[in-house]
């Protein structure tokens, strides 16, 4: 990997009024700071979770903030349901301005060769396929924007390959290269798909693979939201590549010689 520096300056005012994005995993952590930083920088926030208590809880906030948002319940391993958001949001909206793939799981950390299929397919299914499925339902919708913005979340995990981390890491490492390729499909369009690496925040996820860890040592969700919001922001123009959070750089992947 080769860095370069990290374009633009963090928004400030509403720099995505009268925009649509969808948030996965928007009910806790990481999701939920996204659609609330997304909320108030003016976006109409599309948000999806399984727990719909959460999501009203998420909706009181929007409002409290000044701003709207849709909730939409929802499985990400019910990949018709998927499909049906994007028919929803084309008869609604008639397009997508930012997608913010953020759900996700860890999983069990254990040797690959003790892993129950189940758990192998279930990380697999949240991690990647349901992102894939994300994608195709709503490219054709992110392409109807003048600067459709697609973010996933993923992880240092993906490279270090450390020991008993096997299905998360093998998952965020399949999440890149699916960003990646999906980046240089649309390389002619004003589509622009990212990866982004949030490092170690104090989220519930961090805390079951880590339990021993102070919380109060870690940054939070709401310290990387506004950097989201930047990433969904139409004057974003990287595409393909990292924005790793812990040292606020754009990674660039190495192409082969």
């Amino acid at each position: 990997m080769s860095d370069t520096p990290l374009p633009g300056t963090p928004p400030s005012g509403k720099p995505l009024a009268n925009r649509i994005a969808v948030v996965t995993g928007a009910s806790r952590g990481i999701g939920r700071a996204a659609s609330l930083a997304l909320a108030e920088a003016g976006a109409h926030v599309i948000a999806v979770a399984r727990t719909q208590g959460a999501l009203e809880e998420l909706d009181d906030a929007v409002r409290n903030a000044g701003g709207s948002a849709t909730l939409v319940p929802l499985d990400l391993c019910d990949y018709d349901a998927i499909d049906r958001l994007g028919a929803a949001i084309h008869e609604r909206w008639g397009r997508l301005d930012a997608l913010v793939g953020n759900a996700g799981v860890l999983g069990k950390l254990m040797p690959l060769g003790h892993i129950d299929p189940k758990v192998w397919s279930n990380v697999m299914d949240v991690n990647v396929t349901a992102n894939w499925r994300l994608i195709r339902s709503l490219d054709p919708l992110l392409r109807r924007s003048d600067a459709g913005r697609a973010v996933f979340v993923t992880s240092g995990a993906a490279s270090s390959c450390r020991a008993y981390w096997g299905p998360y890491a093998v998952s965020k490492a399949a999440l890149e290269a699916l960003v990646r390729t999906y980046a240089a499909e649309t390389a002619t369009t004003p589509v622009r798909a990212m990866l982004l690496n949030p490092g170690p925040l104090r989220t519930a996820m961090r805390k079951a693979a880590m339990p021993g860890e102070d919380p109060d040592t870690l940054r939070t969700p709401e310290d990387l939201a506004p950097h989201i919001v930047r990433l969904a922001s139409p004057d974003w123009t990287e595409s393909g590549a990292i924005y790793d959070f812990p040292t606020d750089r754009v990674l660039t992947p190495q192409k082969p010689a």
